[in-house]
């Protein structure tokens, strides 16, 4: 991956992190797991995302 794609998922787990805390979700206090949980199911969908679209151009 490159560094805009790490980047935007790190913008986006921090801002769905945010969102979590001002409507009450999760406490600051249990923002380390909360942030890291988020972070990794974001990456893990960009990575298989990325895949499915390299397995698909490959197929053409």
């Amino acid at each position: 991956m490159g560094s805009k794609t790490d980047e935007l998922i790190l913008k986006t787990a921090k801002e769905i992190v945010v969102k979590f805390i001002e409507v009450g979700n999760i406490s600051p206090t249990s923002f380390h797991d909360h942030f890291r949980n988020i972070y990794n199911t974001i990456e893990k969908s960009v990575l298989e995302s990325a895949q499915k679209e390299d397995s698909s151009k490959k197929s053409k």
